[in-house]
């Protein structure tokens, strides 16, 4: 129970007035719906009630921020997916379809997580961004050197042993090789 009185202290009320404006209770202005979908990016939790009924319109609200999104944007939602999803009102399975987009959703975002973390784990092992860091470390030395005063100073990295050079040489001289055969 405890959790569930932290987790609505922290969402944000955000009332609907019959003249349409929406009022963010928690920074005390009126906002747009461009604000409620950063809000949405950003994982802010927010309710939007209307003023007048107190009724909870968020699903309302989230729908009409697609509906802005579609007609302004990048079209996201696949005409056949929008059909199929509208014949799925009124379907004996409308109930589980909610479930299923919801667990759809947040397995996408789960592997996308994945892929990011195993693409940047990649970049860690490429043996070019080592060379890149190598250089990056060798142009700093150089540029210290020729700084007043710089000479003084020993670069505090180390240069890389010269088998480890002489086969990252070896390397960028073949993938030179097969750049040029791919250019003729």
């Amino acid at each position: 129970m405890a959790d569930e009185a932290g987790k609505r202290d922290d969402t944000v009320v955000i009332k609907k007035y019959a003249n349409r404006r929406l009022y963010n209770t928690r920074s005390s202005s009126y906002i747009t719906l461009d604000h409620l979908a950063k809000m949405t990016r950003e994982g802010v939790d927010y309710k939007v009630i209307d003023a007048k009924t107190g009724a909870d319109i968020t699903h309302q609200i989230l729908t009409q921020i697609i509906m802005e999104e579609e007609s302004t944007g990048e079209q996201m939602l696949p005409v056949n997916f929008l059909r199929q999803l509208i014949s799925m009102y009124g379907n004996s399975m409308q109930s589980l379809i909610p479930h299923y987009l919801e667990a759809s959703m947040e397995n996408f975002c789960a592997n996308q997580a994945k892929l990011r973390k195993s693409f940047e784990d990649s970049l860690g092992n490429n043996p070019l961004a080592k060379l890149a860091e190598q250089n990056m470390a060798i142009f700093k030395a150089a540029a210290t050197a020729f700084m007043p005063g710089g000479a003084a100073e020993k670069p505090a990295a180390s240069a890389p042993p010269s088998d480890e050079l002489s086969s990252l040489r070896e390397q960028m001289a073949e993938m030179q090789r097969k750049l040029d055969a791919l250019g003729k």
